[in-house]
């Protein structure tokens, strides 16, 4: 999923200082799930956001909205009553980066504002941890490496084993990250495949990641 976490209040109040009235939506998808942008996210955002903006003397007015994605046009076409009836002087998305793009997109004279920062696509460690598991590289290889991505999980990116400098199966960037090349060895000597470690990789593809530029998708048997 993707993970994200929310802004500091401060930053928030700079982007809102010049507005009244905004709409904060949130998002029902992955922010949701990593509780950065859900309906209770939202909630505690906006009190936030108006306890201090009262405190300093300025109130704002904030209607809440929470869509069920954001990354897809017929969501967003919800925000039309809000927008137009409620008066909003601007939008807060509390989305990944692609929810107040597509909010732009749809709103060309509104100002959208991203409440989150979005950091990474990861998976659930233990409730309230996340880690960073994939790169979005365009071009899986995890079947060479036991199913881990050295590519994402690798401080070096390295693809033809371990670079020397891990100290007792820990990166040596951190004491606390763990050295993906050794779980690497142990996954592919329970699985009885160490032999995929004695093939050489070529150096890898990077065009079909975001180096080859905005990547798009087309699946014509999808197409209406």
């Amino acid at each position: 999923m993707i993970v994200a976490e929310h802004k500091p209040l401060k930053e928030l109040l700079a982007l809102v200082e010049g507005f009244d009235r905004i709409l904060m939506v949130g998002c029902k998808g992955c922010v949701s799930v990593c509780n950065a942008g859900g309906q209770k996210e939202v909630a505690i955002l906006a009190a936030a956001l108006r306890i201090a903006r009262k405190r300093a003397g300025r109130p704002i007015a904030i209607e809440e909205l929470t869509l069920d994605r954001q990354c897809e046009p017929e969501f967003i076409e919800w925000l039309e009553e809000p927008v137009k009836k409620g008066g909003c002087q601007a939008v807060v998305s509390l989305a990944c980066s692609i929810g107040p793009q597509y909010i732009a997109e749809a709103y060309p004279t509104l100002p959208v504002l991203p409440g989150l920062n979005t950091t990474f696509m990861g998976g659930t460690v233990t409730h309230g941890v996340w880690a960073e598991y994939c790169s979005s590289c365009g071009n899986c290889g995890i079947a060479n490496f036991g199913g881990l991505c050295p590519v994402t999980r690798c401080a070096k990116q390295l693809l033809n084993g371990p670079c020397g400098g891990s100290v007792d199966g820990f990166c040596e960037i951190s004491p606390e990250t763990p050295c993906v090349w050794e779980l690497i060895y142990e996954r592919l000597k329970n699985l009885g495949q160490l032999d995929r470690l004695e093939a050489i990789l070529a150096p890898k593809d990077w065009s079909t990641s975001l180096s080859g530029g905005p990547r798009k998708i087309v699946r014509e048997d999808l197409i209406l």
